[in-house]
């Protein structure tokens, strides 16, 4: 099977840096669908929605976002 050059995918940012994708067992931590990027950071993070002290300060947690992500592969020769 022969990996397309460009595939779109959905990733999940970094809270303290927005342009950081977050990274999961040495992997880029991407999904195919949004619904399935969602499902995990609900599932990692979730708990920051219920919780009041530490969405105010001084924490100010915020759940990470859900981006749409382009992947390129190339030959690095």
């Amino acid at each position: 099977m022969v990996t397309p050059p460009e595939t779109l995918r959905w990733g999940i940012t970094s809270v303290s840096d927005r342009n950081v994708i977050m990274w999961r067992d040495c992997q880029p931590w991407l999904f195919r669908t949004r619904r399935e990027a969602r499902e995990a950071r609900d599932q990692e993070y979730g708990y920051i929605r219920h919780r009041p002290d530490l969405r105010a300060a001084p924490h100010r947690w915020r759940l990470p976002d859900v981006v749409r992500v382009k992947v390129s592969i190339r030959r690095v020769s």
